[in-house]
């Protein structure tokens, strides 16, 4: 069977950032989507990224580390049509790993237990930390027509409410899992510009 393949979700307006949260630099010089980009990798052969129309600098870059880069032009559309154009791109994949552009501190062993635990035949898996289910989610190629007929903004989130059953929670010990960045000051708080570039704050 081939491998899952990652799918980095990247297409949102960054409205409450109030610029692209994207390409804010983070500790080490690279961007956050680059950086959550490269952890992604870490666990999978390759990766398809969906963007926004023009946003040249990112597609560049994540096209430079190997990323098929698909453009949503239907970005009212929601997360939903984002990640069914993901898997549209990549219906020969093991299944799909899917993670966030805006979630850079989940750790690459992190994703790779999730990439694995996929491989060795979970339907849907997700980690969890202190109870609290995160990011990234991985799906099994038997929820591949599922996933290509998805649109709104919840992404994949109504498979895991009307299937909980298949869903296999993975205890970690990564807070990074539930770190999204919505606004700027979320940079600044607990030190996050302070942090290495793979470890989430303290």
């Amino acid at each position: 069977m081939s491998p899952p393949i990652g799918v980095l979700l990247a297409a949102g307006s960054s409205s409450r950032f109030g610029a692209n949260k994207l390409l804010q630099p983070m500790a080490g010089g690279e961007s956050m989507g680059v950086m959550a980009a490269r952890h992604l990798l870490t666990a999978v052969p390759r990766g398809v990224a969906v963007v926004r129309p023009n946003d040249t600098e990112l597609s560049a870059a994540l096209s430079e580390m190997g990323y098929r880069v698909v453009e949503n032009q239907q970005l009212a559309s929601g997360m939903g049509e984002s990640l069914a154009m993901a898997v549209t791109a990549s219906l020969d994949a093991g299944g799909w790993l899917v993670a966030l552009g805006d979630m850079p501190w989940i750790k690459p062993q992190t994703i790779a237990q999730v990439a694995e635990r996929l491989e060795q035949g979970a339907s849907i898996v997700a980690p969890m930390h202190k109870g609290e289910r995160g990011h990234p989610v991985g799906f099994a190629t038997r929820w591949g027509e599922r996933l290509v007929d998805l649109s709104g903004d919840h992404g994949a989130k109504q498979l895991l409410i009307d299937y909980p059953g298949d869903l296999e929670l993975l205890p970690v010990d990564d807070r990074g899992i539930l770190l999204d960045v919505d606004f700027p000051e979320q940079l600044s708080e607990a030190g996050f510009e302070s942090i290495s570039g793979n470890e989430p704050p303290g």
